[in-house]
């Protein structure tokens, strides 16, 4: 029996099907959904100099500050804001277990816990890793139609120089969609799903189910 009971954990790279996955099992099960972000909603009392990272966006007073910052810049952001998302995740989570309306659920984490954590905290069959082409994520990004991708394209068009603007934020998307985080993820010891077009959600869902021994 997995260490963490009945949570289980979806990671690994972008466009890869996670946030779709983690819901419609979560609906499927009539389990607990801990959707992308989901620590979001503590966003508000976190305090600066504890999670620097988490609240740059929140208390950012100029969005072009935000897409002016260099690639190492902004993995680094990228890797510290994971940092602490895992430490309010290893927080809300046995909270959550612990509500009384969720006794007997399965909850289903898009986590941002790292392997190395969820190797000590989870089994095997207790979490699915979840990668897309590192490509897709710098091709499709601004295919999105929510409002935070759409802001960033017309802050770097409004940019001096927006072609060079543009391809540093591509050279961000490359660094943190690497081959080598691809990699890393591909052979860190869990079950792994790669995208595929031609399966359907449903598939997916069949497909995870096995590897959850559900």
């Amino acid at each position: 029996m997995a260490k963490w009971g009945n949570v289980y954990f979806v990671t690994g790279s972008a466009y890869a099907g996670k946030s779709t996955l983690v819901k419609n099992l979560a609906d499927k099960y009539d389990g607990v959904w801990l959707g992308e972000n989901y620590q979001d909603v503590m966003l508000d009392e976190l305090d600066s100099n504890e999670y620097p990272n988490l609240t740059y966006t929140r208390d950012l007073k100029d969005w072009r500050e935000f897409v002016r910052r260099t690639p190492d810049e902004y993995v680094a952001w990228i890797e510290g804001a994971a940092r602490e998302c895992e430490r309010l995740e290893l927080q809300m989570i046995p909270e959550i277990m612990a509500k009384p309306e969720n006794a007997g659920k399965k909850i289903f984490v898009d986590t941002n816990i790292s392997t190395e954590t969820l190797k000590e905290i989870s089994d095997v069959d207790h979490v699915l890793i979840m990668l897309a082409d590192p490509s897709i994520s710098e091709k499709r990004f601004f295919d999105r139609p929510d409002p935070e991708k759409q802001m960033i394209y017309r802050l770097l068009m409004e940019e001096p120089d927006p072609q060079a603007a543009m391809d540093n934020y591509r050279e961000i998307l490359r660094r943190i969609n690497s081959q080598e985080n691809y990699d890393r993820l591909l052979n860190c010891g869990f079950n792994v799903v790669l995208r595929d077009d031609n399966r359907s959600e449903e598939e997916t869902v069949e497909l995870a189910e096995k590897l959850f021994s559900l």
